[in-house]
């Protein structure tokens, strides 16, 4: 969990700081500000969504620090619906393949967090 969370607000921290590497990163094609389209707002929701991944990741890593297991059982069902929405956008054609990793990666994450939390869950042998 502290280790998504560092990511997650790190990753955040780079669409603040740069928009175009974190796109570019998810095979999303970076326009230079001057060149956007008008009324094309990329840099407004790259902005909001690494915002939410900073506060995202604060919470994470505070959940690990205060060994919060309710949080943990809820990101599960969550991370695993995310990796399902953002797969699909790959496969539709909606994102384009980079953003798999992002699919992926909470997907990786959920199911490591459910086999953690399965394991600990179990009583220990005598």
């Amino acid at each position: 969990m502290a280790v998504f969370g560092l990511l997650a607000a790190l990753l955040g921290v780079v669409g603040l700081l740069a928009p175009d590497a974190l796109l570019a990163v998810m095979g999303f094609e970076a326009v230079p500000r001057g060149r956007r389209a008008e009324g094309d707002h990329t840099e407004v929701f790259v902005t909001a969504s690494s915002m939410a991944a900073v506060n995202m990741g604060v919470y994470y890593v505070l959940a690990a620090l205060s060994d919060w297991k309710p949080f943990f059982r809820w990101t599960v069902p969550f991370r695993l619906l995310t990796c399902a929405v953002f797969t699909l956008a790959v496969v539709t054609g909606r994102a384009p393949a980079g953003f798999l990793g992002v699919g992926l990666w909470e997907g990786a994450g959920a199911l490591a967090t459910a086999a953690a939390l399965r394991r600990e869950a179990r009583p220990a042998a005598s």
